[in-house]
């Protein structure tokens, strides 16, 4: 599918079920001067295609599709609007949003828009990529030891000082030694890139002066975004991006990329003609049994690709296996993922799409993550995934925020608690058959969906008034923040709460069972002054402000995860709290005064105080302990017998405990704070 080079000539295919004819259009190498149009000759099992001897990379070309214009019959084909190849791996051309990008005339939407819009339309380069990998080798980090790191590409190092100015923002600037060596002291393992394929911003957006920052509006599945590019001569798109790639591996860290298959930048019956709905409008998109006129929008962006349609299908494995074989990325973070196998009656574990990702060679052995909701009914499946999927898990984020923050209605217990510290049972540990296990949790306190780590404890209401929509998007109320004034404040006493809350969150999430994942700037204490829906801030709201980097707080961040990698406290394994031959219990639960935990004390809203005794860690080769006090007062814990040292106390800015370091009979933890301790 695509163009493809063979050394002598180029190959060109497209897939349309629909189309009566398809026609290739060429160009001069900067796509400004149409030289040829030619018909593929060929049509074979519902691909259109035809060999150019001669032609060979740099070729610029774009595509017309030839059929019905019946948009009540989901058919809108016009071959007045030139159409962009759904595997173009190089997009030559800035878009820029025009009415004659549009295959109906905008005052009557029934009829057919004749204009060309050739001029400016995007087009494809055909290439054929050679790249030095050197000895690049995938890290194959164990799921146990992931710790993921969410991160924008541009947003991450923008500012960052350390970089070359000409650097900063870019493929180039997230592999500069200044980058690789902040997130290696830092200590986490595989970075989790917001989306990179080709994308373009929503009309809407630019006639705000806006732009689509995040990325989540692709056009071209197998295409890297050159805005990310720092546009040296030397390198291309592409190749900038693989560089990158091979200097994250040289560090053994993995790269995954956040990819958005649920729908495409030509969003709903209003949108433009720029690839998809041209060539085959009612195979691409899944549209409405009672108007095919209009799409089903289980994506909450005007639009929902049909996966079930095989060739649409191919196309998002073609794309997989693209980035995985060509690109060397080590995995893929899905949006919205149940679209991805909706089958007739809605979301089917057993789907088309996830069979083919099992029996894929390549596909089958690289981290698969998915954002287990969309907008659809049914939508929300969490703990409904294959095994082998990790799965964000917004009930761990819900819980801990309400039970660190206090202002959860109803209040969230110990109880709730425990469930999300250990793995979540209830979601992913079904029984032998379903049996998941625990680190396909992936656990998060905040991601780039939300307030800022540093924002949640800061304010209490969303201040989105930059975005253009009157502070009505995103989230409303921070319905997990108690913590006094809105804001930045000069409250010596405000500060001290939030900076120990920011703490006892990282620390629960760093070393809870699961996979965790800090958002990018978490570690050192990023604000976007309380906007929760930054999508469209391609500014210092959403840039990293390493000039005001806490590094304290960095610091304590590094401490939590170098703990985590050495003594792994829960382990990869499923706790039961029962005896082993031996007599020793794997793990068990306690009060503050060292009795055991027993029905109702569960769920007191009076005392969210706990205990959890771990007998055999992950990686500890003695028990550990973990003393947990979201209450406003310091409370003293009744330690069990033996002498206990403190490896973390989350009161301190360091998170090193004070002298002495062992204890035995009793240990204070201070009020909003978490204690690991390990017995000597």
């Amino acid at each position: 599918m695509g163009a493809t080079w063979d050394g002598q000539g180029v190959n060109f295919a497209v897939f349309s079920a629909h189309a009566q004819a398809m026609e290739l259009c060429l160009f001069d190498a900067t796509g400004t001067h149409e030289q040829a149009r030619l018909r593929l000759p060929a049509h074979t099992s519902d691909v259109w295609h035809g060999y150019l001897p001669g032609a060979g990379p740099g070729l610029v070309y774009g595509l017309r599709a030839y059929g019905l214009w019946q948009p009540d019959q989901g058919h809108r084909f016009n071959p007045h609007k030139l159409l962009l190849d759904p595997y173009a791996r190089d997009v030559v051309g800035q878009f820029t949003w025009r009415d004659e990008h549009f295959g109906f005339d905008r005052h009557t939407p029934q009829q057919m828009d004749a204009r060309d819009n050739t001029a400016s339309a995007l087009k494809a380069r055909v290439v054929h990529d050679v790249f030095d990998w050197g000895d690049d080798r995938p890290p194959h980090i164990p799921i146990h030891d992931t710790v993921l790191y969410e991160m924008h590409v541009k947003g991450f190092s923008k500012t960052n000082p350390a970089l070359p100015p000409a650097l900063r923002g870019t493929y180039d600037g997230l592999a500069h030694p200044a980058s690789l060596q902040h997130l290696q002291t830092l200590g986490v393992t595989t970075l989790s890139l917001l989306p990179v394929h080709y994308a373009i911003d929503e009309e809407r957006l630019v006639q705000r002066g806006l732009s689509n920052y995040w990325g989540y509006n692709t056009l071209a599945f197998f295409a890297a975004n050159p805005a990310l590019a720092s546009g040296q001569q030397w390198s291309t798109p592409r190749d900038e991006f693989r560089a990158m790639v091979r200097a994250i591996h040289a560090q053994g860290m993995e790269v995954l990329l956040d990819v958005v298959f649920n729908h495409t930048a030509e969003s709903d019956e209003t949108g433009p003609h720029l690839s998809f709905r041209g060539l085959d409008n009612a195979s691409y998109y899944r549209l409405r049994a009672d108007n095919h006129a209009l799409y089903e929008n289980y994506s909450g962006c005007g639009n929902t690709l049909d996966i079930r349609q095989p060739r649409v299908l191919q196309m998002v494995m073609d794309s997989l296996r693209y980035w995985v074989s060509a690109m060397h990325v080590d995995g893929f973070r899905f949006d919205l993922a149940p679209v991805l196998s909706r089958g007739d009656h809605g979301f089917e574990r057993g789907g088309a799409f996830f069979t083919a990702i099992a029996q894929d060679p390549i596909l089958s052995r690289v981290k698969m993550i998915a954002e287990p909701w969309d907008v659809g009914p049914g939508g929300y499946q969490v703990g409904g995934f294959p095994r082998g999927w990790m799965e964000w898990n917004d009930r761990f984020r819900d819980v801990m925020r309400g039970y660190w923050l206090g202002s959860a209605q109803p209040p969230r217990t110990r109880g709730d608690f425990a469930l999300r510290l250990c793995g979540s049972s209830d979601l992913y540990q079904h029984g032998q058959r379903r049996q998941r296990p625990p680190a396909e949790s992936v656990n998060y306190i905040v991601s780039h969906d939300g307030f800022t780590l540093r924002d949640l404890v800061s304010y209490n209401e969303r201040h989105n008034l930059a975005n253009g929509e009157a502070n009505a998007d995103g989230h409303g109320h921070n319905l997990s923040h108690n913590c006094g004034a809105e804001g930045p404040t000069e409250d010596p006493a405000i500060n001290a709460l939030r900076a120990r809350l920011l703490r006892a969150l990282l620390a629960t999430t760093l070393l809870a069972q699961g996979t965790p994942m800090l958002c990018a700037g978490d570690e050192f204490g990023h604000s976007q002054r309380g906007n929760n829906n930054p999508y469209c801030q391609d500014n210092a709201t959403t840039w990293l402000d390493w000039a005001q980097a806490d590094p304290s707080l960095q610091a304590f961040t590094a401490r939590v995860l170098a703990i985590r990698r050495q003594t792994l406290p829960l382990g990869q394994h499923w706790y039961s709290g029962l005896p082993d031959a031996h007599g020793k219990v794997d793990l068990s639960w306690l009060r503050s005064d060292g009795g055991a935990l027993h029905g109702e004390a569960w769920h007191s809203p009076q005392d969210a105080t706990l205990a959890c005794l771990i007998g055999q860690p992950g990686r500890a080769t003695s028990p550990l302990l973990l003393l947990v006090n979201p209450h406003v007062q310091d409370r003293p814990f009744a330690l069990p017998p033996g002498t206990w040292q403190a490896l973390l106390d989350t009161a301190h800015d360091s998170g090193v405990p004070p002298s002495p370091q062992q204890s035995q009979g009793q240990y204070a933890v201070s009020a909003h704070s978490l204690v690991l301790l390990i017995a000597t």
